[in-house]
């Protein structure tokens, strides 16, 4: 499984879903999703996520074990 701190990085940056989907390229919809574990991203978004707030990738996602 893997978890995100999208959410919580886009509190330390005083930025709202459509702020962060408008810097990513995507929509509004596709971050919600995102935030709510119910889309995971191509490596590619997942770097471009990470890279907008200026950290590494695995400090945005966690993989968890079951």
């Amino acid at each position: 499984m893997i978890k995100n701190k999208i959410k919580v990085f886009r509190a330390m940056y005083d930025m709202t879903q459509e702020d962060l989907a408008k810097k990513l390229g995507i929509t509004r919809q596709t971050v919600i999703a995102l935030e709510k574990g119910k889309y995971y991203p191509s490596l590619e978004l997942a770097f471009k996520i990470a890279r907008v707030f200026g950290v590494g990738i695995e400090d945005v996602f966690i993989y968890e074990e079951n």
